[in-house]
């Protein structure tokens, strides 16, 4: 389902009759990060009718016994039990203390009645592991913090995690990415109950934007899961880090782990939960975003450098992923910095430090730029997509590649 959607899908389960549209329970567990945990506290336990806000009933609910510990050392006491979960129509899980931890049965008891008898489940940023523990992300699209969507899809196999999105709505189950989407998450829902403008009032009392576009790339890390240190793909993935201002394709990568495209591509997806295709065009993105900001070469060197196979297929992987073109992008971040750090990053210094023979960046290309490699990784990709929309192609083991992506070299 897309964000922006605000229909309510026909595999919505009717809600039991002890069950309230307007309550909303709130799940906390010892450990859960404090910023995480007050999102949906903010949203749904103020009152803020004034405003034009309908109001919500709050319960905040103890995922287990207290006190509950918290950032920085704070407990906190949690006014109801599980017990109080009977009675809500929407249950939030905002966060999970550990993505290696297995959670309480008790809980997962709890949201598992919660969802058979109709109430809409959320889990906020790492709480889509307690969703996923409790079985009710098998078969669906999910998302969750891009830092922990490898190992979600790693541990649960049959959710479909897409890393790109900021939040999924797939009916009576959301999920969302980090600390931010939860708000954005949480603006989806009142929008989806009582519409834009109550979610507009909302947005304008938080000073957020009622909606965000875009997803989860731009903050995507270049690091993959520490496994693959071990793993006999590490050197695969090595050799193509070093390699990629070459043109070559998944197939080569296959051939060089000596493996079937069939073999290689589960055999990575199972490793980083991510296709290779997508892995792979997302690495050259990134590294045509490094040359773009330390370099002075032109857009078609770019290109050149990062294995496209011209700077017309550059600007179309560019722009789905990053949401610009790449001189765009270029002009926009060397107005975002003053000129000392410009040198700065050209002369090879720090921002403001002194050293050697200073060079006007204008006309350089520097030894650093030209020898550019990437440093390291990132375990997500982007492809042309609806926001939302089920049936994203990464981070879902399992299932098919997207159509005409098998055969196609990369750019």
């Amino acid at each position: 389902m897309s964000q922006d959607s605000t229909a309510v899908p026909e595999a919505a389960r009717k809600l039991s009759g002890r069950r309230r549209r307007e309550i909303v329970a709130v799940l906390l567990f010892s450990g859960g990060p404090i910023f995480e945990s007050s999102i949906p506290l903010s949203v749904f336990g103020i009152d803020r009718q004034d405003a034009g806000v309908p109001r919500y009933r709050l319960l905040v609910c103890a995922g287990e016994d207290g006190p509950l510990r918290t950032t920085g050392g704070l407990e906190l006491t949690a006014p109801y039990g599980l017990e109080a979960m009977s009675r809500a129509g929407t249950v939030v899980v905002p966060a999970w203390r550990s993505i290696t931890s297995p959670p309480p049965p008790e809980a997962l008891d709890a949201l598992r009645r919660a969802h058979e008898e109709g109430a809409r489940i959320v889990g906020l940023c790492t709480g889509a592991f307690v969703l996923a523990a409790a079985g009710l992300l098998d078969g669906r699209p999910a998302t969750t913090h891009w830092m922990y969507a490898p190992t979600l899809a790693k541990r649960y196999p049959s959710v479909h995690v897409d890393p790109r999105e900021l939040f999924v709505d797939d009916g009576d189950v959301l999920t969302s990415a980090g600390t931010a989407a939860g708000i954005d998450l949480c603006l989806h829902i009142v929008r989806t109950d009582h519409g834009t403008e109550a979610a507009g009032a909302l947005a304008r009392r938080l000073v957020v934007p009622p909606r965000r576009s875009g997803g989860q790339e731009r903050y995507l890390d270049r690091s993959l899961p520490e496994e693959i240190g071990a793993d006999p793909l590490a050197e695969v993935v090595a050799w193509a880090l070093e390699h990629l201002h070459e043109q070559f394709d998944v197939e080569t990568l296959a051939a060089r782990a000596y493996m079937s495209r069939r073999t290689f591509d589960r055999r990575f997806r199972s490793l980083t939960g991510s296709a290779p295709l997508q892995w792979l065009i997302t690495q050259r993105v990134l590294q045509a975003q490094r040359l773009l900001e330390t370099s002075d070469y032109s857009v078609d060197e770019v290109a050149g450098r990062c294995g496209f196979r011209s700077p017309v297929a550059l600007r179309g992987h560019f722009r789905r992923q990053l949401g610009s073109s790449p001189a765009a992008y270029r002009a926009a971040y060397r107005a975002r910095r003053p000129q000392s750090e410009m040198h700065s990053v050209a002369s090879g210094l720090p921002a403001g430090g002194q050293g050697g023979d200073s060079v006007p960046q204008q006309g350089r290309r520097t030894a650093a730029a030209a020898q550019a490699g990437p440093s390291a990784t990132t375990s997500a990709a982007s492809s042309n997509h609806e926001p939302g929309k089920p049936g994203s192609d990464v981070y879902a083991p399992g299932r098919p590649t997207l159509p005409g992506q098998r055969d196609r070299p990369v750019g």
